[in-house]
């Protein structure tokens, strides 16, 4: 990333690939409740299990949640959710500096806005191709409403939801719903990381803050909410169309569709606060923790290779 003083040693490809996904795992350890609860206010309206259980707010959400499923319901799906970020963040955001080099013609000492773009483009893609089946458990085990002790629980587990996936609906079934993610996460990652990258470069550049955490705070907040509002419809129809049953919708562009004929284009933002909160606080979390690791690493690194 930008901003590291000439005379520290920038961090290797495999400090970012390892501090990354170390970092995303701990900000999902934070931020998971949220993110299931935004997972519930999405599918709002078409789960007919559901129903039966009304959802007002995140905060209502998360509570209707324990008191009905109980307390340990709201990190339904951590497993996955952690599988994910160990192969999902590793690649999208460890590997964003090095594809965006990779892009910037040679010679040149600055990256474009198009250059930043399309790296941020490139790694999202990667990243979802390599863990779409952990976030289609994830989402299933997220949206699973399981009511009492007579309710039928579908997975035993998270292996056993793979399996059960795969013998049900096939090895395709782990990749359901793989292009509105690749098209949801390119958003997302290029929302992130590009306006991460150019606010956190701002601020250096014109010493308004120093490279420490109110910088990581505030260009990873600012990153958070632009994320959110240009990938919340994607995120909706991504959510429903992975949750949805065999033959329910066509297509990712049949789910959208059915969703604005029959709840109308405001159905795009279901689950919006919890969406901002999540990505808001997780963004937080995963930079600043992110940036300390890559430092700390490094100076293990230093540590380990220095003769005395």
């Amino acid at each position: 990333m930008v901003g590291l003083k000439p005379s520290e040693m920038p961090p290797t490809t495999a400090v970012k690939f390892l501090g990354a996904g170390t970092a995303a795992c701990f900000a999902d350890l934070l931020t998971f409740p949220l993110d299931t609860a935004k997972v519930r206010l999405q599918i709002q309206g078409e789960n007919q299990v559901a129903q039966r259980v009304q959802y007002r707010g995140v905060l209502g959400t998360i509570l209707t949640m324990v008191r009905t499923e109980g307390p340990r319901s709201p990190y339904n799906g951590l497993v996955a959710g952690l599988q994910r970020q160990m192969s999902f963040a590793s690649i999208r955001i460890g590997l964003y500096d090095s594809v965006k080099q990779f892009y910037t013609p040679k010679g040149s000492d600055y990256s474009s806005i198009t250059t930043r773009i399309l790296a941020g483009c490139t790694t999202g893609a990667m990243a979802v191709t390599c863990a779409q089946p952990t976030d289609v458990v994830k989402v299933r085990f997220q949206a699973n409403v399981h009511l009492g002790p007579r309710s039928n629980k579908k997975y035993s587990g998270t292996m056993d939801a793979y399996r059960t996936i795969a013998r049900e609906e096939g090895v395709r079934g782990l990749w359901k719903g793989t292009w509105p993610n690749i098209t949801r996460n390119a958003i997302v990652n290029c929302a992130e990381m590009v306006t991460y990258d150019i606010i956190k470069e701002k601020l250096l550049d014109h010493h308004l803050l120093t490279d420490n955490f109110p910088c990581h705070f505030v260009s990873a907040f600012g990153a958070g909410f632009c994320a959110t509002v240009v990938a919340s419809p994607v995120d909706v129809v991504k959510t429903r169309y992975m949750n949805s049953l065999p033959g329910q919708y066509r297509s990712p562009l049949d789910c959208m569709l059915t969703m604005v004929v029959q709840e109308g284009p405001t159905a795009f933002y279901k689950g919006f606060t919890p969406s901002f909160l999540r990505l808001g606080a997780w963004n937080v979390v995963m930079f600043v923790t992110y940036e300390q690791l890559k430092r700390t690493l490094m100076k293990v690194q230093m540590l380990r290779e220095s003769p005395f």
